[in-house]
């Protein structure tokens, strides 16, 4: 008697199957706007933190605009009723992602290429249309640097 196995897909959480989707739209839209993705989901470990535990770092989307680096933060909402979708990259996760393009930067030795942070929201309504839209420069780290006392603040 032939054994019939069975494959079941294993179902992924739809949280995590509906921001998958986001990114690959938001890839998509980048192209179409004259970005080259260099890579996706970029993982990386950036530290540890208060307690000691390792803590990784990831950014959705490396691109290039022209000769431009650009890391990409992409958020995919189903609604944007109770807040805009933008809201949520917050300080800690535009720090998170400074961390992590630090890091990228290090590794692959990129010095004196400009470069700058953006967000794609991706709103899918269940019954609707998509809407992607692209902010450029959405933040920088100069508002996370340290002021010193030579600093044009103190003078």
């Amino acid at each position: 008697m032939d054994e019939i196995l069975s494959i079941t897909e294993t179902s992924t959480p739809p949280r995590a199957s509906l921001g998958a989707r986001g990114e690959a739209l938001a890839a998509d839209y980048l192209v179409k706007n004259g970005y080259r993705i260099v890579v996706t989901n970029f993982k990386v470990p950036v530290g540890r933190n208060s307690k000691g535990v390792s803590v990784t770092g990831e950014i959705d989307i490396i691109a290039l605009d022209g000769e431009t680096l650009v890391f990409v933060e992409v958020k995919t909402r189903r609604s944007d009723e109770f807040t805009p979708i933008i809201t949520s990259v917050n300080l800690r996760k535009q720090r998170q992602i400074i961390r992590t393009a630090k890091v990228y930067r290090r590794i692959f030795g990129v010095r004196d290429v400009p470069y700058r942070y953006d967000v794609v929201t991706v709103l899918m309504p269940k019954h609707g249309d998509t809407e992607i839209d692209l902010t450029r420069g959405f933040w920088n780290e100069a508002k996370f640097r340290k002021a010193y006392w030579n600093d044009e603040i103190w003078m």
